[in-house]
This record gives structure tokens, sequence and C-alpha cells, in this order.
């Protein structure tokens, strides 16, 4: 399957699991909005439908390219707010973010 560059990827899932932190805290709709568009590529670029599959598949790419890269310029995709997305994600009912066929 192609999949992403893992900077774009990891990109992805960091700025989707530091705006569900930010939901929590503030009420503002267009972060819902941008939450929802980005559920919606993470599932895609993973080839996925269920956000969870999605961050599931992307984290362990994302473990993967980190395990076989020589270290330059690479972070890792695990911590803190991994663990806390784990937390939130337990709580939502699964749902598919792309439309029915």
């Amino acid at each position: 399957m192609l999949m992403p560059h893992p900077a774009t990827l990891r990109r992805l899932v960091k700025e989707y699991e530091a705006l569900l932190v930010t939901e929590t805290l503030v009420d503002d709709a267009s972060v819902g909005t941008r939450l929802q568009d980005l559920a919606y590529t993470l599932c895609v670029s993973t080839g996925t439908r269920e956000l969870t599959d999605a961050l599931r598949v992307a984290h362990d790419y994302l473990d993967r390219t980190m395990d076989s890269a020589d270290g330059a310029g690479a972070t890792p995709a695990a911590g803190p707010a991994r663990t806390i997305l784990s937390r939130q994600v337990s709580r939502t009912p699964a749902r598919s973010v792309l439309p029915q066929a």
C-alpha cells in the first residue's frame, strides 16, 4: 500500500493530537471542523475507514520508520500526546469518518 512520507504523516498525527487536547479546553467550532478534516485525511492517508484504525496504523508506521531511520532529523512518534489520545479515543465510540459507499 502507498503510504505518505513519514514527515507528512507525523505532522498530521501531531496536529490531530494537539487539536484534540485543545478541543477539550476551548469551545471553538473551527477546532472541531479542523479535527474532522484531519481525521478524514488520516483515514485516507492510511487506507482505513475508522479514526482509531488510522491512528494505530499511523503510529505503527511511524514507529517502524523510526526503527529503520538513521536518526537524522527523526523525532519519536510516541509521547505524552499519544497517551492522552489513547484515553480520549477509548472513550469515543468508533465511527467511520469516510462516507459510506
